[in-house]
């Protein structure tokens, strides 16, 4: 037989209640109050926070191993610390890993070979993305937003896949030798694979969005009364263009040769397979270092000799930005 509760203990049960949904708003006053004040920091600490796990940490790590004695163990390098017979914690920095980059000829000519080939592919991309880009702000309506998505449209398919889809055009009898001895412009096949010029092909194709796609954004901001007004003082459309285009678009030109030329300097997957193994690439040597030779502190010092090679660029660049925002 149940019994009915008391008025007590349905005033205890209701008080009960009421205290918990009281903490619980309080609670969520609380927290939220916490985020209004701090959300400014948040937002502010969240990128630090992503770079400094996904960069300085492995950025030190590097850095530790590029100090290290290569060793048939495993790990394969020495330790950076260690601890001596007299309990004191000893240091032991080998520098000779980097004096052999300077040493053996084969660092020093990769380097500068993708220097090289980065620097020239980066001009070509500029050579190439600039009118493309000119055109698309000049273009209307739909037509302008179908070349923007014409562009963007290589994403949506795997880096890896267009780069063997080019392997597939550039074959000895691939799709252009066909196509040009069907034409009758030559009698046999080209070799283009295996060479800096299926290289050059791979790069430029593959960043070429990188570079249109700054320009645009910096092209799109012109104020087009400028060209108007030289027009009607009597300027010369080419004078027009070196004198107000070019000067005005220089920031995304830089920005746009920036996200091509670093990238382009440590590319991989382009020189491996487009260009085999004729043409060494910084991205090769570290690959062969790491898994051939299994020579991982010399294979650090290449790659801390590359991020040094890569910053000098951007922190030149931010230097002229933090020099044009003062002027």
């Amino acid at each position: 037989m149940m019994t009915k509760p008391t008025d007590s203990a349905l005033t205890a049960s209701r008080l009960n209640e009421s205290a918990k949904m009281t903490s619980h708003r309080q609670w969520v006053h609380v927290v939220d109050n916490f985020f209004q004040s701090r959300w400014k920091g948040l937002s502010v600490a969240i990128p630090y926070v992503w770079l400094v796990i996904f960069f300085l940490v492995p950025f030190f790590i590097v850095l530790k191993i590029s100090f290290a004695e290569s060793l048939i163990a495993s790990p394969p390098f020495s330790s950076l610390f260690e601890w001596s017979e007299d309990a004191a914690l000893k240091m032991t920095l080998i520098f000779d890993n980097f004096a052999y980059l300077w040493e053996d000829d084969l660092y020093v000519k990769t380097y500068l070979n993708s220097v090289k080939i980065s620097t020239i592919s980066t001009i070509l991309c500029l050579l190439i993305g600039y009118p493309m880009a000119y055109a698309i702000v000049r273009a209307s309506g739909t037509m302008k937003y179908l070349l923007l998505l014409m562009v963007i449209l290589p994403f949506w398919t795997s880096f890896l896949l267009r780069v063997y889809a080019w392997m597939g055009i550039l074959a000895d009898q691939g799709t252009l030798n066909s196509f040009l001895i069907w034409a009758g412009i030559i009698d046999q096949p080209i070799r283009m694979m295996y060479s800096e010029f299926a290289v050059y092909i791979g790069i430029v194709y593959s960043y070429l969005p990188f570079m249109i796609l700054p320009l645009y954004a910096n092209l799109e901001k012109l104020d087009l009364t400028l060209h108007e007004a030289a027009s009607d003082l009597g300027a010369h459309p080419i004078t027009v263009f070196f004198t107000v285009t070019l000067p005005l678009t220089i920031p995304g030109i830089i920005a746009g040769g920036l996200l091509v030329f670093i990238p382009a300097t440590g590319e991989f997957v382009i020189p491996d397979l487009l260009g085999g193994g004729n043409v060494l690439m910084i991205g090769r040597v570290l690959y062969d270092e790491f898994n051939s030779n299994h020579d991982w502190p010399v294979a650090a010092a290449v790659a801390i000799a590359l991020l040094i090679l890569l910053v000098i660029p951007m922190m030149l660049y931010q230097h002229a930005q933090s020099r044009q925002i003062n002027n």
